[in-house]
C-alpha cells in the first residue's frame, strides 16, 4: 500500500471535489397511468405524487401527521409486568408456550393508517383551435425536487417547497379553458366521511378548500388551495372553479390537520387562504411605483403578483435549501451515456446496467430527503394514493424504518437525522410507559409500529409477539449516535435515549448472582422468526444480547461521568456469548437447545455485523467467518426486497463482494421498482414500499468504503462488475467528509477532516494490512493507493 502520507506539521492544498454523477433525475415519454409510477417530491410535512396528465392534470396531495383513527389511538400499553417473573422461570424451564402466553388474549391493533388527503385535478375543457401537438415528456429534476409534464406549448411543474412549506403547481396551457377541483375520492376513501367544499371566486383567481372529518372522533384536516390565474376569468363551477382562456395558472396548497380534543380546532379557509396571499406577495418584490400586473390582487394592490412570478421567486427559495441538501453526495459508475439517456421505465429492464444503479442511488437520495423532515419515512415514505395502506403504512422498527434510514449519517443527510430525533424526542413518554408497563422497569422500550401519533406498543399477536421485542430503540438510535461521531457535537436527545436503554436492561436482565454471574435476555424475541419447532418467544436471542450490550456499552463511553456507567460496563460483559451451532453458523439464540429456522426474509441475528461493528472479520474473524455460513444458509423467504437488501448490507461488512450484489441484483431482476423509481414490498411491483429504494443508496456506499471511529476501510466490497467509479461527499464516523474514486489499477481518496484524528486505513479484502493516517482539522489529505 502506498499513499502521500502528509508530513506533521503541514497541510495539503485544499482542491475541488471531484465531480458529481452526471444523472441526477427521470424521465418518461408517457403520463403514468398508475399512481405508483407517479413522480414523487416532498419537503418532510407535505408530498406530492403527480401523474402529468397535461389533460387531467392529478397530484396526489399527501402529508406526515394524516392518519385515520381506528380505535387504537387511545389504547396505553397493558399491565403485564406483575406476569413477567412468572413467565421467566416458565420460559427458562422449557415451558415452550410460556412465552405466548405472556401478553396473550390480547386484541391485536394496527396502528393508525397513513392516508392521502387529496389529489388536486386541473381537467382540460376545451382547446384552442389547432388540436393537440405531440412530443410528450415528464421529468423530475432530484437537484430542484421539481416534477415537469410537457408536449408543445403545454407545460406541468410541481415542487414542494422546502422555505415555505407549500406544494407550487405551474400549469402553463395557451388558450385552454380548465375545471380546478380538490377531490379526496381516491382508492379506498371511507364511504362515512364528513366532507365540505368551499370556492371563492376573486379577480384573478380563486380560493378553494377541502375540510374532511373523521367520523365520531373529532379529527379530521382541512386543504387550502389558492389559484392565481393568468386567463380570461374564472367561475364558481359547482365544488370547483372553471377557468376561461387560461394562459397561466398557480395553485398554492397546504393541508392543515386539526383535532378536537387535543386542538388545534379546525381552521377557518379565510384565514388559510390569506396566509397563502401573503405568501404570494411577499416573494415577489415590486416596484410599488409601477402598475400591478395583470393576476390575482394582494391585499396591498401595489403587491399584485402573476403566476409565473410567483412559482419562479418560490422555485427559488426551495432550491437554495434542497440542491445544496441533494448534492453533497453522489456515485458515478461510468455508465454508458447511451444507457443513462433511456427513461426510468426502459433502464428497469436492464437490471444490470450500472445506469441504472446509478440512477437508483440518486432517486433514493432523493427521496429519502424528500420524505424526512416532520417525521422520518414511512413504509411508504411520505407518500400513497390509496386509503387503505398496507400495514397502515406505519413506522415498522424491527427492520424497515431502520433499514430506510441506514444511510442518513453517512450519505450526508442531516436532514434525516434530524427527522429521526424529533419522531425518538416526541415518543420518549410513551416509550418509558412501555418499559414500565409491560416489564415493570425504567427507562424505555421502543414500539415495534408507529403511527407516528403515539409510540405506545400495541402489536400483540400470538405469532409475532412484538411486544416482547427489546432491541428497537437501540437500533433507532444509531443514525443519531453516526452522526454524533461524524460532527463532534453533543446530543442531548441521543445521550438521553442511551442513557434509559441502559437503564431499562439494568432493571430487564435476569441475574444468575448465585450462578457464574453471567445474565438471561428473557424473554426474548428476534423478529419476526422462531426457533425451529418452538414457539418465537424464547431466551437469549442473538440480537437482544447485541443490542444489550452495544446499548450498555455506548452509554457508558459516552456518559463517563454518570454514576451507573461502571456497572452498565460489568453488566455489558456479563451478557451471554454468541454461540456457533451445528452447521457452523451463528446462530439466533445463544441458548442451547434452539434449532435455526433459516427460510426467513429478517437477518436479525446478524445485528452485531451490521449495523454494529462487534463481529469483523479483522476482530472476530471465527465470529465472523461463522456470521457468513448464517448469511450462506439463510433463505429469501417471499424474496421481500428488504430482506434481499438487509443481505446485500451484512454481506458488505463481511466483504463478500460476490454474495452484495447478488443481493442487489435479486431485487432489481424481482422487478421491485416502479416507473417512479419508488420500491415495492414484494417482486413484480406489489405493495408499494419505500425500504428498497431508501436502502439501496446505504448498501452502494457499503461496498465502496465502511467507516468507524479512528478506521476507514476502502473498497471493502467491491464487485468487479464495477471497475471504474467514484463516490463523492461521504460523511465518516470520524470527522471528515470523504471522496473517492477507484480504477483498476488504484485508488484515489480525498478526506477533508472537520476535526483532528488518527485513523487506520486498509484497502480491500485482500489487503487488510492497516496504514495509519495523521488528519489536521481543516487541511485536505489526499490518498493515492496501489490496489
Amino acid at each position: 500500500m502506498s499513499g502521500s502520507g502528509r508530513r506533521p506539521g503541514s497541510c495539503d492544498r485544499p482542491v475541488p471535489a471531484a465531480d458529481h454523477a452526471p444523472v441526477h433525475g427521470s424521465w418518461e415519454p408517457t403520463p403514468a397511468h398508475r399512481w405508483e409510477d407517479g413522480y414523487l417530491a416532498g419537503n418532510g410535512s407535505h408530498g406530492a405524487l403527480a401523474h402529468g396528465d397535461l389533460d387531467d392534470d392529478r397530484v396526489i396531495v399527501t402529508h406526515h401527521r394524516l392518519v385515520r383513527p381506528n380505535g387504537s389511538e387511545r389504547l396505553r400499553p397493558p399491565a403485564l409486568a406483575r406476569r413477567l417473573a412468572e413467565a421467566q422461570r416458565a420460559l427458562l424451564a422449557g415451558d415452550n408456550e410460556a412465552g405466548q402466553r405472556f401478553g396473550d388474549g390480547l386484541p391485536f391493533h394496527w396502528v393508525q393508517p397513513f392516508h392521502p388527503a387529496l389529489q388536486t385535478r386541473v381537467v382540460t375543457l376545451a382547446a384552442p383551435p389547432g388540436g393537440r401537438a405531440g412530443g410528450y415528456r415528464r421529468s423530475v429534476d432530484f437537484t430542484t425536487g421539481e416534477i415537469r409534464s410537457a408536449a408543445a406549448g403545454r407545460t406541468s411543474t410541481v415542487f414542494v417547497s422546502r422555505a415555505d412549506d407549500v406544494i407550487v403547481q405551474l400549469l402553463t396551457a395557451p388558450g385552454h379553458d380548465l375545471a380546478v377541483r380538490l377531490d379526496h375520492e381516491l382508492p379506498g376513501a371511507p364511504a362515512n366521511l364528513s366532507t365540505a367544499r368551499s370556492t371563492v371566486p376573486i379577480a384573478g383567481g380563486a380560493h378553494l378548500a377541502l375540510r374532511v372529518d373523521h367520523p365520531d372522533s373529532g379529527r379530521g384536516y382541512t386543504v387550502a388551495t389558492v389559484l392565481l390565474a393568468d386567463a380570461g376569468g374564472t367561475t364558481a363551477e359547482g365544488a370547483g372553479t372553471r377557468v376561461r382562456d387560461a394562459r397561466a395558472l398557480l395553485l398554492l396548497t397546504r393541508v392543515h390537520r386539526h383535532d378536537a380534543a387535543a386542538g388545534p380546532a379546525a381552521p377557518d379557509p379565510a384565514e388559510l387562504w390569506e396566509r397563502l396571499v401573503r405568501l404570494a406577495a411577499a416573494v415577489v418584490p415590486r416596484d410599488r411605483t409601477a402598475p400591478p400586473p395583470k393576476g390575482i390582487a394582494a391585499p396591498d394592490a401595489r403587491r399584485a403578483v402573476a403566476p409565473q412570478a410567483v412559482h419562479d421567486a418560490l422555485l427559488a427559495r426551495h432550491v437554495a435549501r434542497h440542491r445544496p441538501a441533494y448534492l453533497r453526495v453522489a456515485l458515478d459508475l461510468h455508465a454508458p451515456a447511451a444507457e443513462r439517456a433511456l427513461p426510468g421505465s426502459a433502464l428497469l429492464a436492464r437490471p444490470d446496467s450500472t445506469a441504472l444503479l446509478e440512477r437508483l442511488f440518486a432517486a433514493g437520495r432523493h427521496h429519502l430527503l424528500s420524505a424526512a423532515g416532520e417525521l422520518p419515512p414511512r413504509l411508504t415514505g411520505l407518500w400513497t394514493g390509496d386509503w387503505d395502506t398496507a400495514w397502515s403504512g406505519a413506522f415498522t422498527t424491527n427492520a424497515n424504518l431502520n433499514l430506510q434510514t441506514a444511510s442518513a449519517a453517512g450519505a450526508a443527510l442531516p436532514e434525516v437525522v434530524a427527522a429521526q430525533r424529533r419522531f425518538i424526542a416526541e415518543q420518549l413518554d410513551d416509550w418509558r410507559e412501555n418499559a414500565a408497563a409491560i416489564f415493570g422497569t425504567r427507562g424505555v422500550v421502543a414500539p415495534s409500529h408507529t403511527d407516528g401519533d403515539s409510540g405506545h406498543t400495541r402489536h400483540f399477536q400470538r405469532d409475532y409477539p412484538l411486544h416482547v421485542w427489546t432491541a428497537g430503540a437501540d437500533w433507532l438510535l444509531l443514525p443519531l449516535l453516526h452522526e454524533a461521531e461524524h460532527t463532534g457535537a453533543p446530543d442531548d436527545v441521543l445521550d438521553t435515549l442511551l442513557a434509559e436503554v441502559a437503564q431499562f436492561y439494568d432493571d430487564f436482565l435476569l441475574r444468575d448472582d448465585g450462578g457464574d454471574g453471567t445474565v438471561t435476555v428473557v424473554p426474548s424475541y428476534s423478529p419476526e422468526n422462531s426457533p425451529a419447532g418452538r414457539g418465537p418467544v424464547a431466551v437469549n436471542a442473538t440480537m437482544d444480547i447485541a443490542a444489550a450490550r452495544h446499548a450498555l456499552t455506548t452509554a457508558a463511553e459516552r456518559l463517563p461521568g454518570d454514576d451507573r456507567a461502571p456497572g452498565w460496563r460489568r453488566l455489558a460483559a456479563a451478557l451471554p456469548p454468541y454461540r456457533v451451532n451445528e452447521d457452523g453458523a451463528l446462530a439466533e439464540w445463544a441458548s442451547p437447545g434452539l434449532g435455526d429456522t433459516y427460510d426467513h426474509r429478517h437477518l436479525s441475528h446478524l445485528y452485531p455485523v451490521w449495523p454494529l461493528t462487534e463481529i469483523t472479520p479483522e476482530a472476530a474473524p471465527e465470529l465472523a467467518e461463522a456470521a457468513r455460513r448464517a448469511l450462506e444458509l439463510r433463505g429469501s423467504e417471499n424474496d421481500s426486497a428488504h430482506g434481499h437488501l438487509h443481505r446485500a448490507l451484512i454481506a458488505a461488512r463481511l466483504n463478500e463482494a460476490d454474495t452484495a450484489l447478488a443481493a442487489l441484483r435479486a431485487v432489481l431482476h424481482a422487478d421491485c421498482f416502479h416507473d417512479s423509481l419508488m420500491s415495492s414490498h414484494y417482486p413484480a411491483r406489489d405493495v408499494y414500499n419505500a425500504d428498497a429504494a431508501h436502502a439501496l443508496p446505504a448498501a452502494v456506499l457499503e461496498l465502496v468504503a465502511h467507516t468507524s471511529p479512528g478506521r476507514l476501510d476502502l473498497l471493502p466490497a467491491l464487485p468487479a462488475a464495477f471497475p471504474t467509479g467514484a463516490v463523492t461527499g461521504l460523511a465518516t464516523r470520524f470527522g471528515s467528509e470523504l471522496d473517492v474514486a477507484w480504477s483498476p489499477r488504484r485508488v484515489e481518496a480525498v478526506l477533508r477532516p472537520g476535526r483532528d484524528a488518527v485513523i487506520e486505513l486498509r484497502l480491500g479484502r485482500h489487503r487488510p494490512r492497516p496504514g495509519r493516517v495523521e488528519l489536521t482539522a481543516g487541511c485536505e489529505q489526499r490518498l493515492t493507493l496501489a490496489r
